[in-house]
């Protein structure tokens, strides 16, 4: 008999040092989503708690300011050594409390092992410019500072990596990092937060602070949103949260860097290899139950691959495996909770109504009344309006036929979001078109590849309702850091920039 969630969780918590006795004393309570069980129930911070932390925060950057770079990055290192060491179990308990399939949950944990190698050289990376100055015997350049206290606020369909991504970068760079995950995933931060504090031993001299955790809801991640001395926040979910977010943060000049919503799509031109493109949309569409960011959700198939493509994607739909994430076989799991899944049950019925024809969609009866399973949906629809023009957290795909590039790629662009995108085609002229300024519009534009699996290697982030933030990638560090303009004179003579003469 599979042992319950709850029952996985308790012989986890140790090795990852939580405290059973902090687990169940709370006003949050944490389920489950692979039986609607109570995982947890624990204490939202309170306003003061809030203060006391960005506090300890402000003082540590004080300190760690003034620690090298390479020092700072010796600290990151040691971060993944730690996760290395813990995979498995920060892994399953990623799976536990966001219905990942294991191997997704465990992926996930190797994307915060990936951006720690990542910070820890670019800690020796941090390069700043020389500048060509019009003055003889001077020396212009740049150089690059710690901002100041970093504030993140992620969301739960990637509650640990997104934070990495941020917190690696920021602490090579020089600032400590305060946390408010999402309020219906936060075992997995306080599970990291230990293993940072591990980290932070074996480190040896990390300040206090350096490292602070936030857990609770809405309130909380509008008070560090409002503190003047969060310099730069990161902020994670939808483009309606992007939309408070922003404007609250830019009244006080505080940094932004925001990671919104995803309408993404992916156009299969005539020449494409449909065995890959199978393969692709089939992952991109249903993978995390359609619940990234960087899902596949509307899919533009030339005429000429139409009827072949959506005959082969029915049969896929029909037979992929849903149920238990814990399972071997399985690949799609449960949806995080019911408000997810009214939300695609009202898609289905708006999409219906304008004449799409739909498989699939229905629920599916696993894991007790609270646990909400989907078969994925496939929807083929006439055209592109109502809820196939926003985003639906949930794994349903839109897909439409077009006869010429241009209109498919005018139909792509059409949306709101800017995130990531994809066309599948072995001619060289479209597949450049498509990458080109008159192409996609979003931050992250694929060849025969889905739109969702991004590295770290290269900057995560799109445009338009998306936010315009970027995290990894080659200069996302900056967004961490404030330049300074240097000039030096090491001559006698004090002449002045543009010629101008002021003689004393």
């Amino acid at each position: 008999m599979t042992k319950r969630p709850a029952e996985i969780l308790a012989s986890i918590a140790a090795p990852l040092g939580l405290a059973a006795e902090k687990l169940a004393s709370g006003d949050l309570v944490i389920a489950s989503p692979i039986d609607g069980g109570r995982l947890a129930a624990l204490q939202s911070a309170a306003p003061g708690e809030v203060d006391a932390a960005v506090a300890r925060a402000e003082t540590a950057f004080r300190a760690w300011r003034a620690v090298p770079a390479p020092r700072r990055g010796e600290l990151v290192r040691r971060l993944g050594e730690v996760l290395r060491r813990k995979k498995t179990e920060l892994g399953t308990l990623v799976s536990l409390e966001t219905g990942k399939i294991l191997q997704e949950g465990l992926g996930e944990v190797q994307e915060m092992i990936d951006i720690c190698d990542f910070a820890v050289g670019l800690s020796r990376q941090l390069y700043g410019r020389t500048i060509a100055t019009e003055r003889a015997q001077h020396r212009m350049m740049e150089t690059w500072h710690p901002l100041g206290v970093c504030g993140v606020i992620s969301a739960f369909n990637f509650p640990v990596a997104v934070w990495s991504w941020n917190a690696a970068l920021a602490l090579v760079c020089g600032d400590p990092v305060v946390w408010k995950p999402s309020e219906k995933t936060p075992l997995t931060a306080l599970a990291t937060q230990a293993l940072v504090r591990r980290a932070m031993r074996r480190f040896g001299d990390a300040p206090e602070g350096l490292s602070e955790l936030l857990i609770g809801g809405r309130e909380v991640g509008e008070m560090l949103v409002d503190d003047p001395r969060v310099a730069v926040l990161s902020a994670t979910g939808s483009t309606a949260m992007g939309r408070a977010v922003g404007p609250r943060l830019a009244a006080r000049f505080a940094r932004a860097i925001l990671e919104l919503g995803g309408n993404n799509a992916a156009i299969v031109a005539p020449s494409a290899d449909l065995d890959v493109a199978l393969r692709a949309v089939a992952f991109a569409a249903m993978g995390t139950a359609g619940q990234r960011c960087t899902t596949l959700r509307r899919l533009f198939v030339h005429d000429e691959a139409y009827d072949r493509l959506l005959a082969r994607l029915t049969q896929v739909y029909a037979s992929v495996q849903v149920g238990d994430p814990r399972a071997a076989e399985v690949l799609v799991g449960p949806l995080i909770d019911r408000a997810a899944f009214e939300g695609m049950q009202r898609a289905l019925g708006e999409v219906r109504s304008a004449g799409a024809t739909v498989f699939g969609g229905e629920r599916i009866d696993i894991g007790g009344a609270e646990a909400f399973y989907v078969r994925p949906a496939l929807c083929a629809v006439p055209q592109q309006t109502g809820p196939v023009l926003r985003e639906t957290f949930a794994p349903i795909l839109y897909v439409m036929r077009y006869s010429d590039l241009d209109d498919a790629i005018r139909l792509h662009n059409a949306v709101g979001a800017g995130l990531s995108s994809s066309i599948f085609t072995q001619d060289m002229r479209e597949a450049e078109r498509f990458m080109s300024a008159t192409g996609s519009d979003c931050g992250i534009a694929n060849v025969n590849i889905g739109p969702s699996g991004a590295e770290i290697g290269g900057a995560f982030g799109g445009e338009k309702e998306t936010g315009g933030g970027r995290e990894a990638g080659s200069d996302a560090w900056k967004a961490y850091m404030r330049r300074a303009t240097n000039t030096i004179n090491y001559g006698a003579e004090l002449p002045l920039a543009q010629g101008v003469r002021f003689d004393i």
